[in-house]
């Protein structure tokens, strides 16, 4: 079913004007192993890629399927390449989420990270980008994903990351999807607040330089001082500005989320944490209900 007009718009008013928050169900190749162990799934369980990635989508269908897991808090997920092409309970991933749990489906479309250099991460080169996002849009998917990493208050750096993030984003909105751009700060960095400095004077160059029927979303490092990025979040070419939980427990993650006002969540480790593959399906829900409402509620403010 493709991801016509009428539906985009319906989608983009869930993303405008509801209150919720967006699930990270992205990991890729490099993240699975540890995420799968974090739910209780050792690596002797797989012995290779493809049997890895199956575990990995048995543990995402579970989470979606989940009575807890639904667009009345849920916003949108954002969904790993290999899941666009796996089906939950019959239907493809991506029209599962929209048509049966009323949450908007996003789609991460980097290939990862390129070796550091001017202390940052670009993202590798994505020399099929466009067929993706025909696939993509063809399949109800309203936006994409793609990231990249800072690590200093690198001016050169965190320049060229914007550069790109910008220009991939382009990209995306010509397809007819709606570009999340994500320079995560790590959270671990000695120059942590300098980098978001430098990151925010770009981003707003980035932002003023967009035609007026070009819009993106930004996926952000929750930064050391609250409501740093009111700038952005009001931007007339920003729908959405959304936190990472960038290796914050849950606690963190949420208190910071709350702090930051017109913020809402996008997170990964901090939505799965608690879960576990032993879990009776009532422990589960259970599990799974608390972490979505304290994520809510942090994204309301």
């Amino acid at each position: 079913m493709s991801n016509s007009e009428p539906q985009f718009q319906k989608q983009l008013a869930k993303v405008i004007g509801q209150d919720g928050f967006i699930a990270a169900l992205d990991q890729s190749g490099g993240s699975t192993p540890k995420a799968l162990k974090l739910y209780g799934v050792e690596e002797d369980a797989y012995n290779n890629d493809e049997q890895m990635f199956a575990v990995v989508h048995k543990m995402r269908s579970r989470i979606i399927t989940s009575p807890s897991f639904n667009g009345d808090r849920v916003l949108g997920a954002i969904l790993f390449e290999n899941t666009l092409g796996r089906e939950i309970e019959g239907l493809n991933s991506a029209c599962f989420l929209w048509q049966n749990k009323n949450v908007v489906p996003f789609l991460k479309v980097d290939k990862g990270l390129a070796d550091l250099a001017d202390d940052v991460q670009l993202m590798k080169p994505i020399p099929e980008l466009d067929a993706l996002l025909r696939k993509a849009k063809a399949q109800n998917v309203f936006g994409t994903k793609m990231r990249s990493v800072i690590k200093l208050a690198n001016q050169a750096g965190i320049a060229a990351v914007a550069e790109q993030q910008f220009a991939v984003g382009k990209q995306i909105i010509a397809a007819g999807l709606v570009p999340i751009i994500e320079p995560e700060v790590d959270i671990n960095s000695p120059q942590k607040a300098d980098a978001e400095q430098i990151l925010k004077e770009q981003l707003l160059l980035q932002l003023n330089q967009l035609a007026d029927d070009q819009q993106v979303m930004l996926k952000l490092t929750l930064p050391e001082r609250a409501n740093f990025y009111r700038d952005c979040i009001e931007h007339p070419r920003v729908l959405k500005v959304v936190a990472l939980s960038g290796g914050y427990d849950r606690n963190e993650a949420t208190r910071r989320t709350a702090e930051n006002n017109g913020m809402i969540a996008s997170f990964s480790r901090a939505l799965t944490e608690g879960l576990n593959a032993q879990q009776s399906d009532e422990a589960f829900n259970q599990s799974l209900d608390s972490a979505i409402e304290a994520i809510f509620q942090a994204s309301k403010t």
